[in-house]
């Protein structure tokens, strides 16, 4: 028996024989075409057409997160910058498989070298080559294995073309060497509710072995024995039995409530959330009405598209967070190209006062749906650092007749800003992502520094009790919908710091519902204390599981 350490993505946990990803298509030779340019230009162009049809026709029939990552490949494969480095090759004399294989390469590799959100595509960038190479031989794309029963699936990576449709009868649990708890296939794979391990390091797993998959303890075990299946196959059983209960509304063991919010990207995803449980909405996320726009859309489209989702939750509550552009989601209208640090440049709320015009008509649109519908809108600003950007955003929402306006506390200055912020805005979110990012000086996607990206960590749990004393003070509401509220576990915490209410993957609702229940306010203060004085962020982990 050998234990495997990683990044658990979820609470699950699941056993199977493993089955190993295909191996890339082996690389083309370096050989003069026998084809003319153009000849050769014609066939990579049909075969990157055919490609991102392919992808975006998977994404159609994934929705959800999976749609956007999936479109947003397809526009990769056929970025123009591309185009021109594949064209210059085949004039070189190169085979149309060989220009592409070199022309991804090279944009992969400046794309790592970049780092962060853009340096976690180059492996998407990577797996449209391979498609688009496979297209060009007449011959299936590596993808996921098909051994005919299920199976762990256990890869280096997996593109977000194969983890957006994973057959969930099949694969039991997912195994990656590589990747982050920000990574594509952790993202996709919390949304699906897939058992997951990210992040192990190179593994020496064999097809056909037997391994334990333990999301929750964030362990892959390889040859596990007789008892640690068996309570495997019992936790299992409990987490399925609580996902099939009966849906209440989210509430600790002492009747404590503590609302369950549900974090979309897109109004199609409202009719699940609803389905699973979810009490409102605590983070809709605007930017898919912006991103694929060479300007902002007009006042009519957003609204539109705003009163679907409020319709979805008629008398709840429904936070959306104004556009988050800046760093990894630049725009043309919007945020500057020439930033030689984005991260840290003018973005969020900055970029919004900065081009107040967006922000009027984002408002203007909320405040025309919140009029035609009866649920409960609340708005917030993204990446806010000081009173005075709260005071411009609330007093700017209020003129626009919007009634309730917050936060996002994403940054170390807003948290310890807290209660004066608090006087000012109505309520508070915290985005954990963000807040970990800069409070550790560590890149949420580069996975050089992922064990530093861990939302357990002491100082930013400290940094989160901040804001929720700062909303205690000024009885104002104070809620997460970072990844953290998704970790059963840390729910617990993040109550016994004194959070409100919690926002997530719809997906991970019931887990979390069916976790606070088995705890009184008192056990999670008490547990949250023992996190808190933890040295570090497996300190903290150990700490709360002993003291729960």
């Amino acid at each position: 028996m050998v234990e495997i350490s990683g990044v658990g993505v979820g609470s699950g946990v699941a056993h199977g024989p493993v089955a190993l990803m295909a191996a890339p298509l082996e690389a083309p030779a370096d050989a003069p075409s026998e084809r003319t340019p153009d000849e050769e230009k014609a066939a990579v162009s049909a075969a990157v057409s055919a490609v991102a049809a392919e992808l975006n026709a998977r994404g159609e029939r994934a929705g959800g997160a999976a749609q956007d990552v999936l479109e947003a490949q397809a526009m990769m494969a056929e970025d123009p910058t591309l185009a021109e480095a594949v064209d210059a090759k085949i004039d070189g004399g190169s085979t149309g498989e060989y220009a592409v294989h070199t022309a991804f390469a090279e944009f992969a590799a400046q794309l790592v070298e970049l780092g962060g959100y853009l340096g976690e595509r180059a492996a998407d960038l990577a797996d449209v080559a391979q498609r688009v190479i496979a297209h060009l031989r007449g011959v299936a794309a590596p993808g996921v294995p098909e051994p005919g029963h299920p199976f762990v699936l256990v890869a280096r990576d997996l593109a977000p073309a194969d983890t957006a449709l994973l057959d969930l009868d099949q694969v039991l649990a997912v195994v990656t060497t590589d990747g982050g708890p920000t990574s594509h296939t952790a993202i996709l794979a919390r949304e699906k509710g897939i058992v997951a391990v990210v992040g192990t390091g190179e593994l020496e797993l064999a097809d056909g072995q037997e391994v334990l998959v333990d999301a929750a303890n964030d362990l892959v075990v390889a040859g596990p024995t007789d008892d640690q299946l068996a309570e495997a196959d019992k936790r299992a059983a409990a987490r399925a039995a609580a996902a099939n209960a009966p849906i209440t509304p989210g509430a600790l063991a002492d009747g404590t409530l503590v609302p369950l919010l549900a974090n979309l990207g897109s109004p199609d995803g409202a009719a699940e959330a609803v389905e699973l449980g979810a009490e409102g909405v605590g983070l809709f996320r605007t930017e898919f009405l912006f991103l694929s726009a060479d300007e902002a859309p007009s006042v009519e489209s957003q609204t539109e598209s705003y009163r679907q989702l409020l319709e979805a939750f008629a008398g709840k509550k429904v936070v959306v967070r104004a556009l988050d552009a800046g760093a990894d989601k630049p725009l043309s209208f919007l945020t500057d190209a020439d930033e030689e640090n984005p991260a840290l440049g003018r973005r969020g709320i900055r970029a919004l006062q900065h081009r107040e015009n967006v922000l009027r008509d984002q408002l203007t649109a909320l405040a025309a749906a919140d009029a035609a519908t009866d649920a409960d809108l609340w708005v917030m600003a993204p990446m806010v650092a000081t009173v005075d950007e709260t005071e411009y955003f609330t007093a700017l929402a209020e003129e626009l007749g919007l009634k309730t306006a917050g936060v996002m506390v994403e940054v170390p200055s807003s948290a310890l800003l807290a209660d004066d912020i608090l006087r000012v805005a109505d309520f508070a979110s915290i985005g954990t992502n963000d807040l970990v990012q800069y409070t550790m000086a560590a890149d949420r996607l580069l996975g050089s520094v992922a064990h530093l990206q861990s939302p357990w960590h002491p100082a930013a749990l400290r940094l989160i009790r901040m804001v929720a004393e700062g909303g205690a003070n000024n009885d104002k509401p104070v809620g997460v919908c970072g990844e953290a509220a998704a970790d059963p576990l840390l729910a617990v915490v993040l109550v016994g710091l004194g959070v409100k209410t919690l926002s997530m993957s719809p997906s991970a609702l019931a887990d979390v519902r069916a976790e606070l229940k088995r705890y009184t306010l008192a056990d999670a203060e008490r547990i949250a204390a023992a996190a808190i004085a933890a040295g570090n962020a497996d300190g903290a982990k150990r700490a709360a599981r002993a003291a729960a």
